[in-house]
């Protein structure tokens, strides 16, 4: 068996003073994050989106394989094309897959399918699975992608919210007008398609709750 070397890991050396405190801030700013689908069309710096990107990219996977890409764009004309695709799978979605209960659940978010967020957010993100590598020619299995992929999903949007941006989380489905419109690979999965930007000064969201720590968990 191939031995593989270790280097040392150095946590923070909190006090419990010092956890307690940090626990609460984070989660202080993260119950602040709401999904918006209104954006202003102020321009974001690409150092801002390539620090976010990898701060996803710092997420646990599966063996470590890393199982993700995200493709990031700010271009007006490639915009325009990925929200005219979605916006026709959407009006699908919309006027015949989606269930009446679907609909129903959807109706405090007004939403419909026209999405003109995705040309007016500065930045689309993009995120792709991979289930699998191609190394040399030869194809490398991928491990727990959706899972792996999830989680870098979940440290990008932190990362979105810690930056003083807003996100939302768009789902096409079927989202396979991305691998083409975006020239990826086979071996790439459309997995999330993400508008970034800052909240214009009139934005408003739905007024909805979170649940309770006692309808999310118990300590046992």
């Amino acid at each position: 068996m191939e031995h593989h070397s270790f280097i040392s890991f150095k946590g923070f050396d909190y006090t419990s003073k010092q956890v307690l405190k940090h626990s609460r801030d984070f989660y202080e700013l993260m119950d602040k994050r709401r999904s918006l689908r209104v954006f202003s069309d102020k321009p974001v710096e690409n150092k801002v989106i390539e620090n976010i990107i990898m701060t996803a990219s710092s997420a646990p996977s599966g063996a470590h394989k890393q199982p993700w890409f995200f493709s990031a764009i700010s271009n007006p004309g490639l915009k325009k094309k990925i929200k005219e695709a979605a916006e026709k799978e959407e009006y699908e979605n919309y006027t015949g897959r989606m269930s009446d209960t679907w609909l129903k659940d959807l109706e405090p978010f007004d939403t419909t399918f026209q999405k003109p967020f995705l040309e007016i957010a500065p930045w689309l993100i993009v995120v792709f699975k991979k289930p699998f590598d191609v190394v040399n020619g030869e194809k490398k299995q991928n491990y727990y992608v959706n899972e792996s992929v999830g989680i870098a999903v979940g440290f990008l949007l932190a990362a979105i919210h810690q930056a003083g941006l807003v996100a939302l989380t768009h789902t096409p489905s079927p989202m396979n007008f991305l691998e083409k419109l975006l020239n990826r690979p086979s071996n790439e999965r459309a997995y999330l398609l993400i508008p970034v930007g800052y909240p214009p000064a009139d934005a408003l969201v739905p007024d909805i709750t979170r649940k309770s720590l006692k309808e999310v968990a118990d300590f046992l």
